[in-house]
Order: structure tokens, then C-alpha cells, then sequence
């Protein structure tokens, strides 16, 4: 009788599909025929970082897009591009307004220095100064305010003529920039004093 030649230990089992589906099926998952690994290799295994290793770097480049987006996002409302800026402050009625307003003379701008310069009087010790000081922003807000509702007809006028019609709340869009200092308006003004825009 011929002696059965053994397999060399060495040589892999090969496991067939309907033995894969057997062990499947008792719930092994190791497959026959490979050894099972050392508690040493699969403690190396589970020791893998949970985070990459160039951590930092990718932080610091998120860092960086930010602050370019950032800096995309403020260069583009100074501009007055659309895309950046809020949606009260888009259209081409806004930017008729704000052209407006930052082509003329406005009253309201000077508001702030004014109430500054009050306040400092009212530090002085002469009451006489400290009520001429009061009287004077009074008189000052009210020339202002006339001045804001004066600005309003005369934008609402000059939408209708361009545009047809004019939307809601410029009026109180023109006499909110026209309260603040040139300077400070954002967006920017794109227009230089008696550059009105076309009607």
C-alpha cells in the first residue's frame, strides 16, 4: 500500500467557498490554515494613531484657507461685490443708494465727533459751557435728523426715476450710512463728493 504523502506544515491550506461559508456560519473569522496572530502583534495592531501624524500641519493649513476665506469674504464687502455682502445690503438699488449718499454732503456724518466733543465739555467745570454744550448737540441731532428725512425723499425720488419704483426700507438704509462717518461705511464708498450716480 502506498504511504499518503503529508503536507508540509509549512504550505497554506487552501479553503474552498463552501468551507469559507462554513466557518462564516459558525461564526469563525479566522480563516484555516493561517496561524493565529501573537497577543504581542495584536497589541502593535491596536497601538495605530488615532489621528494622523502631520496633525499640526494639517491645522495649520486649515488656519490658513480660513483666514483666506476671511480675507476674500472683508476684501469683497469693502468692494461691495454682491456675493459678499449681506442681503439687506445687495442689489442695484442698494449700491444706488450708497453711491447717493456717499456722493453728497451729509450732515449725520458728523454726529459722532460732535457728541464726542460734547461730552468733553461736559467735564468742564463752568455749567454755563456744560449747557451751551447740551443745547448745541440738541440743535446739531435735529438738523440731522432733517437732514436724513430730506436725503430720503430725494433718494426714493431718484429710484423711482431710474428704476420704476423703489423697494422697502431705503429710506432707512440712506439715512443709516448717511449717520456714519465716511471713513467707516461699509462697503466702502466707490464714489468721490458730487459724483452722483446716473438717473
Amino acid at each position: 500500500m502506498a504511504k499518503q504523502q503529508s503536507t508540509p506544515a509549512s504550505d497554506p491550506i487552501v479553503e474552498t467557498a463552501a468551507q469559507t461559508a462554513e466557518r462564516l456560519a459558525r461564526g469563525v473569522t479566522e480563516a484555516k490554515g493561517r496561524p493565529t496572530p501573537s497577543r504581542a502583534e495584536r497589541e502593535a495592531q491596536n497601538k495605530r494613531p488615532l489621528v494622523p501624524s502631520d496633525r499640526k500641519e494639517a491645522g495649520k493649513a486649515a488656519k490658513a484657507q480660513q483666514a483666506e476665506a476671511r480675507r476674500r469674504a472683508q476684501a469683497g464687502m469693502a468692494a461691495g461685490d454682491d456675493k459678499y455682502l449681506p442681503a439687506r445690503e445687495r442689489g442695484p438699488q442698494k449700491k444706488f443708494v450708497r453711491d447717493y449718499v456717499d456722493a453728497r454732503f451729509n450732515i449725520g456724518e458728523f454726529m459722532i465727533p460732535v457728541m464726542f466733543l460734547v461730552i468733553i465739555l461736559t467735564f468742564m467745570p463752568v455749567p454755563e459751557i456744560q449747557v451751551y454744550g447740551m443745547l448745541t448737540l440738541w440743535v446739531f441731532f435735529i438738523i440731522a435728523i432733517a437732514d436724513c428725512v430730506f436725503l430720503g425723499f430725494r433718494v426714493r425720488k431718484a429710484l423711482r426715476v431710474k428704476f420704476g419704483q423703489d423697494e422697502r426700507g431705503v429710506r432707512w438704509y440712506a439715512a443709516m450710512r448717511a449717520l456714519q462717518l465716511r471713513p467707516l461705511r461699509l462697503p466702502k464708498p466707490q464714489v468721490k463728493r458730487g459724483q452722483f450716480p446716473n438717473k
